[in-house]
């Protein structure tokens, strides 16, 4: 099992940075987490032309981890995709109605369907993706429905948080993992309404999973990082 960093900027991107995207592989199958804004581009890069995956996970609506199915869906209707068979698209409940509406209005709706398979997972029920079992783990983050996805292939354990204020649920989502991506936006509490973690905040949720590996994502590069903690960078590859 393999986890590549395609890109792990926060909602702004740091420098030559792209947004949310991590490519798990693994039994033959590739899955993508999130697709925000640069991901679609570096998946490109040295692909010969189009990104070779099974199946999309959509992790909530925030632009900074899905906006590249907006390019994706012109690219498979008119550009390289049109060759290549069409990824799932996994989206939290609503998903696919949101998705369409919104599509409406960009001028996207008509391409869906030459670019996706369009699914819609629920919460807490174990869905299939590329090889992979994938749990979806409801998690807080402003007032977004938002989810972690904990995915693995009955061996080895990834799990990803997505965007989430504190919550007891990040422990039950990393609970034993192989490898736990956890979000640090912050360098401080929010004063108000949660939906982000500090570096600390990350750490706590942790220690009390069990997990095997803490690698910190979604934070700016302007913020600094207790050296015993491990920063995700682009390109980054972890193999379990």
């Amino acid at each position: 099992m393999k986890v590549t960093v395609i890109g792990c900027s926060p909602a702004w991107p740091n420098a030559g940075g792209a947004q949310s995207g991590y490519l798990v592989e693994g039994n033959g199958g590739r899955l993508l987490l999130d697709c925000g804004p640069g991901v679609l581009a570096r998946l490109r890069n040295g692909n010969g032309g189009w990104p070779d995956v099974d199946a999309i996970a959509i992790t909530h609506f925030h632009l900074d981890h899905w906006g590249d199915l907006v390019p994706w869906t012109f690219g498979a209707a008119f550009g390289p995709g049109r060759r290549d068979s069409k990824p799932e698209l996994w989206l939290p409940p609503g998903g696919e109605q949101w998705l369409r509406g919104l599509g409406g209005q960009l001028s996207f709706a008509n391409q869906l369907e030459h670019a996706f398979e369009l699914r819609e997972y629920r919460a807490e029920e174990s869905f299939s993706a590329a090889g992979f079992e994938v749990v979806p783990v409801p998690l807080a983050h402003y007032q977004e429905l938002t989810f972690g996805l904990r995915v693995t292939d009955g061996r080895r354990t990834v799990a990803y948080s997505g965007d989430t204020a504190p919550t007891p649920r990040l422990a039950d989502l990393a609970r034993d993992a192989d490898v736990f991506l956890c979000e640090a936006t912050l360098s401080d509490p929010e004063p108000a309404e949660r939906g982000h973690l500090t570096s600390d905040e990350a750490a706590a949720a942790f220690e009390a999973s069990g997990a095997r590996r803490l690698v910190v994502i979604h934070r700016p590069d302007e913020l600094p990082l207790d050296a015993r903690l491990e920063r995700a960078y682009d390109g980054l590859e972890l193999d379990l």
